[in-house]
């Protein structure tokens, strides 16, 4: 084997072993000292230990037998418009079978609780009016009554996603819980585009099946944050095609769909970071202003009706710190979120990660450039997530939207790697959904 691909096979067992080892130490400590780091019963994950089998189980176990015998041979021999089909179609019925382990309820249950976005949204009969008095809204002691954890905890446009799907007659767990879904499978989609519109479309369909299947499906139908996912993946697409082709039009898509992040989830302005990447994979700098300009006028129209972004921050940050961030220890939660990321990302990101890491230190070619820089703004998203201390726990959820851009790594890996990568993403989301009942 020549020096060059054995550094490269070290590397990936390196990262793979230490994926695996953060996630094992991440169980140990808390059970093995008793530290209680608050949060259910089964840290890092927001869960609780509870094996069951569902009627989701045999379409679950027979979908991830198939795709582990076809899918990296399909993802390289179908046609483009085909593969994104399969991969809309396959990642979807991967969603749904994971959820209908619960039955039904694995799909509306969640949304449906006191905690999140529907109870509000039914109750909102005048947006604007909740817009101007939104932030008033957000601390513990707020007069009249504080929003739930979910509504305070982002921008308003999480909330009026929700409040539109309650005025189509959408607004009940299991009908939002799909309208969710069918969004996020969507996710893996707009990722492959990406990828095609710089250049990179071998990479896109290496990189296609482990994108589609893996743990994160677990989150994708219970959490609003796989809609964001969604969300910003297409204003990636939207940005690079902004910077390969002339219309203008692209550039404004794109600010309208990066813009509107801003307003699901306080944690999103670091999309920024991979915003630059897709713009430095094209070669182009001339999105960039149009671009600013239409997000700043999503988050204005905002501000127009009540809401200004940069009010709602700190007030946020204080109930967030005398509430649960107090008890939540970053002693633990500094590395066991990165652990939490694993569990949802799937340990073969450690192995992708690594080969990344390998590939920046030698000559890369245009389609290995696109993954470099794309991968490594998703590491610096989150680092900066991390470092800022604003989502201690929860991240199997919180950071679905930089998951697939980490997972965009695993197409530097060879071939026998992806095989039997995917197998390994695949039993470890069977392994999540049946020993634990997660809790977002």
């Amino acid at each position: 084997m020549p020096a060059t691909e054995l550094r490269a096979a070290r590397a990936a067992w390196l990262g793979l072993a230490l994926a695996v080892g953060l996630v094992a130490l991440a169980m140990a400590v808390p059970a093995v000292t008793g530290w209680d780091v608050h949060v259910r019963s089964f840290p890092p994950l927001h869960a609780e230990w509870d094996p069951r089998l569902g009627p989701g189980t045999v379409p679950a176990v027979v979908l991830a037998a198939l795709s582990s015998w076809h899918a990296v041979t399909l993802s390289e021999r179908l046609s483009w418009r085909r593969l994104l089909v399969a991969a809309y179609v396959v990642g979807l019925a991967w969603m749904l079978s994971l959820a209908f382990v619960d039955g039904p309820d694995g799909v509306g249950r969640i949304l449906g609780t006191s905690y999140e976005y529907l109870r509000t949204a039914r109750a909102t009969t005048d947006l604007p009016h909740t817009l101007s008095i939104y932030v008033s809204r957000i601390p513990y002691d707020a007069s009249g009554s504080h929003w739930p954890p979910h509504v305070a905890g982002h921008p308003p446009g999480a909330l009026a996603f929700f409040v539109l799907l309650v005025r189509l007659g959408l607004g009940s767990g299991f009908a939002a819980g799909m309208v969710v879904t069918l969004i996020a499978a969507s996710t893996a989609v707009a990722v492959m585009l990406t990828l095609k519109v710089l250049g990179a479309e071998a990479m896109a369909r290496r990189a296609a099946p482990l994108l589609v299947l893996g743990p994160a499906a677990i989150w994708q139908c219970v959490s609003a944050d796989a809609m964001f996912a969604a969300v910003a993946a297409w204003g990636m697409v939207a940005l690079a095609l902004a910077a390969t082709r002339r219309s203008p039009a692209w550039s404004v898509l794109a600010g309208l769909l990066l813009g509107y992040c801003v307003m699901l989830s306080y944690g999103l302005p670091v999309l920024a970071l991979l915003a630059v990447a897709v713009l430095v994979v094209a070669r182009s700098w001339r999105p960039l202003l149009p671009t600013a300009a239409a997000a700043a006028a999503v988050v204005l129209a905002f501000a127009a009706y009540g809401f200004r972004w940069w009010d709602a921050l700190p007030v946020l940050h204080d109930r967030y710190w005398i509430g649960v961030a107090r008890n939540r220890p970053a002693a633990y939660w500094t590395w066991g979120d990165l652990a939490a990321l694993v569990v949802s990302a799937g340990p073969l990101v450690g192995a992708g990660l690594a080969q990344l890491a390998t590939r920046t230190r030698s000559r890369a070619d245009a389609e290995v450039r696109a993954v470099r820089w794309l991968s490594g703004a998703a590491v610096a998203m989150v680092l900066a997530a991390d470092a800022s201390q604003m989502s201690k726990a929860e991240v199997e959820r919180i950071w679905l939207p930089f998951v697939p851009w980490l997972l965009v790594s695993c197409a530097l890996l060879p071939e026998q790697w992806r095989r039997r990568g995917l197998v390994l993403q695949l039993v470890a989301a069977l392994v999540v959904q049946h020993l634990l009942a997660t809790g977002w």
